[in-house]
């Protein structure tokens, strides 16, 4: 293999990123991410929510110290925020690039459809890593900003530094965004289904509601350890010290199996897919 062809991938890789974070629709997600963590900080700050005992987990701890408006907005986004962005990302991975004329000139190039297939997913995939870490960047900035911040102490009842706590919060990030991956897999194959990338997105978000759904209801638990969705708030773990590691794996397993069977119902249909745009 020559040295331009070895570049190839991580030239595509390059320019799918520059193209999906030049789009005014992927900074206004993230700016709207990002307003979640600073609406709960404000509410907190003009009112008595945070001392009343009703709200989002961890939101009665942030006017002690403002480090935990990160992991209030994390807990309110993972439901339904995070979801509905990285489904819009992830369903109009091959489907906006169908719907806009560009899907051929691609397959034209030496990009080769698998090749395409595996960099639109890590892009999406890195997309849900970039808003994670909008909302606890941005949670931890309005939060110094409005409230104090002291050491935290954690579900344990153990006290951590600002350097732990940066751990932490890197962490977090990770167990979150790989939680995505397998909405992110069923997103990818959803897009390939269609020239229609609305379609795919709303399909995409409609499915991560369900799953959440199913998972909520005690009459499914039979199937509540195989939902994608199932292991998405499982990161408390995180939040103690010692740190547990079996949430982490059981849903990178999950992951793992969700991205394995939807990646190859991708392959399958793409690769035997007519483009005709």
């Amino acid at each position: 293999m020559s040295q331009a062809e070895s570049g190839r991938p991580l030239a595509l890789l390059s320019s799918e990123l520059v193209t999906l974070f030049r789009r005014r629709r992927t900074l206004a997600m993230l700016g709207a991410l990002a307003l979640v963590p600073i609406l709960i900080a404000i509410a907190v700050r003009v009112t008595t929510a945070g001392n009343s005992g009703r709200g989002p987990a961890f939101i009665g701890e942030i006017t002690q110290n403002g480090l935990f408006v990160a992991f209030t907005a994390l807990t309110v986004s993972i439901p339904l925020f995070l979801p509905l962005t990285v489904g819009v990302v992830a369903g109009d991975t091959i489907a906006g690039e169908a719907n806009l004329g560009t899907l051929r000139y691609l397959l034209i190039a030496p990009a080769g459809r698998v090749r395409l297939l595996v960099v639109k997913f890590v892009a999406a995939g890195i997309f849900a890593i970039a808003a994670t870490l909008v909302i606890v960047l941005a949670g931890v900035a309005i939060g110094a900003a409005l409230f104090p911040i002291r050491p935290v102490t954690l579900l344990s009842g153990d006290t951590i530094g600002a350097g732990d706590f940066a751990i932490r919060s890197a962490l977090l990030v990770g167990y979150v965004s790989l939680s995505l991956l397998g909405l992110t897999a069923i997103g990818l194959f959803i897009s390939t289904l269609t020239t229609v990338p609305v379609g795919a997105m709303a399909a995409t978000i409609v499915l991560a509601a369900a799953s959440q759904i199913a998972d909520a209801l005690p009459q499914l638990s039979a199937i509540h350890p195989w939902l994608f969705t199932h292991n998405w708030l499982g990161f408390a773990d995180l939040l103690r010290n010692p740190i547990s590691w079996d949430n982490y794996g059981q849903n990178a397993l999950l992951q793992l199996g969700y991205i394995v069977v939807f990646g190859a119902l991708a392959f399958g249909r793409f690769s035997t897919k007519d483009i005709l745009s």
